[in-house]
């Protein structure tokens, strides 16, 4: 195969992943990588609080996708091509050894994002591929070979293929400059987001973490389960962004307004934790229920409980009685808070919205649109839960787009 030309436009995941596919592809094309801003790879150094979510450990290609709110199974393609195996053994046998956490993510050994940056510019080092910093893009023009892409304060460069893996954008502006492109692009909102609650006490509990809750969305179909933080303006945690990001649409039309259901023990059956009260309380008669709890709930949380139904944390357990042990099992699994407003993090954040999936061939990344031209990472309506999945997208995306549909 001849020699070609290849832009990469965007310093993310995806688009470093891409451009060292091609090379791995067609050694002999030449590759630009083009990256707006003065620094490449911003969200690999701050993911997973400086350590990097590198991926999840989820080999089962099903499995993988339901962490997709957006892509879903749709993204089947890609991860048979490109995996979460293929990523830890492609990063390992660089050098680069990963680890599992108990929660499934999984980090460098050495619990530092800049092995990972440093792994991916050694390999482009090594592999010749330029990088050109600070060079913004105006338009791009297809032409009868390629393309010929106008940038800002540089004169025009002409290209065989040109890979776009710019990122999300919070605002759809962020797109325009696609938009002659002819595809259609899915307005961009936040997708993982914690939940704000101005009027409720229980941010007074700030800092505690309960491990196995379940959320529920009232008035909806959304329904997660996992760990729960409350933070001093709401609350946050695996659960509620799960919630945040299937809930992403259906929030942001609600205008951030809405209810949810907190159940703090992770069990449905009201009846048989009143039975487990009633049974706590005749082994420990004499104990003060805010001292001696019936479930593995910290303390300042199960005394907040407590308050929020009346019952006095001096009472005994057996003074309390049937009708407040009903109220509590039933505030123990169907707690309501009132969430009013979001916040998104800044460093890390995630959008739903992009070029849409029904333009783009997952098998190859290439745009139905528009000959030699491909997608990879958030750029693409594709989203994901937190956990090392987004950046699972954005390697498999890359690496597939890089074989330029070979």
């Amino acid at each position: 195969m001849k020699s070609k030309k290849i832009a990469i436009i965007g310093g993310g995941a995806a688009g470093f992943f891409a451009a060292l596919s091609v090379k791995e592809h067609h050694l002999d094309h030449q590759v630009i990588l083009f990256e707006k801003t003065s620094k490449v790879l911003s969200k690999v150094k701050v993911s997973g609080g400086g350590r990097c979510n590198v991926t999840h450990d989820c080999s089962d290609i099903p499995t993988l996708c339901e962490a997709y709110p957006r892509g879903g199974k749709k993204l089947k393609s890609l991860f048979y091509q490109f995996s979460t195996t293929d990523t830890v053994a492609w990063f390992e046998s660089r050098g680069i050894p990963l680890k599992t956490e108990k929660d499934g993510r999984m980090f460098p050994v050495s619990n530092d994002s800049q092995s990972i940056i440093d792994c991916l510019i050694g390999e482009m080092t090594r592999l010749k591929i330029t990088l050109q910093l600070g060079q913004t893009i105006k338009q791009m023009e297809q032409e009868a070979t390629g393309w010929k892409l106008n940038f800002k304060d540089q004169p025009s460069q002409r290209f065989d293929s040109v890979i776009i893996a710019t990122g999300g954008s919070p605002k759809i502006k962020g797109f325009d400059w696609l938009k002659n492109l002819g595809h259609n692009i899915i307005s961009p909102i936040p997708s993982l987001f914690t939940f704000n609650m101005p009027s409720e006490a229980i941010k007074e509990l700030m800092g505690l973490v309960v491990e196995n809750t379940r959320i529920k969305i009232k008035d909806s179909k959304i329904n997660t389960q996992g760990p729960l933080l409350i933070t001093h303006w709401g609350m946050s945690g695996p659960a509620i962004l799960k919630a945040s990001a299937f809930g992403a649409r259906e929030l942001s039309d609600r205008g951030y307004e809405f209810k949810i259901q907190v159940n703090w023990v992770n069990e449905t059956n009201t009846e048989l934790l009143f039975e487990q009260l009633q049974e706590f309380s005749t082994l420990h008669p004499q104990k003060g229920i805010g001292n001696q709890k019936a479930f593995t709930l910290p303390n300042r949380l199960w005394n907040f409980l407590l308050e929020k139904i009346d019952i006095s944390t001096d009472k005994k357990w057996n003074e309390v009685g049937k009708k407040k042990f009903r109220q509590l099992a039933t505030i123990l699994t169907q707690d309501n808070y009132q969430v009013s407003g979001k916040t998104t993090f800044k460093e890390e954040f995630v959008t739903c919205g992009g070029i849409d999936l029904n333009e783009i061939n997952l098998k190859t990344m290439q745009s139905k649109k528009a000959k030699n031209l491909y997608f990879a990472g958030e750029v693409i309506d594709v989203d994901a839960i937190t956990g090392g999945y987004n950046f699972q997208a954005a390697w498999s995306g890359g690496y597939i787009a890089g074989k330029l549909g070979s």
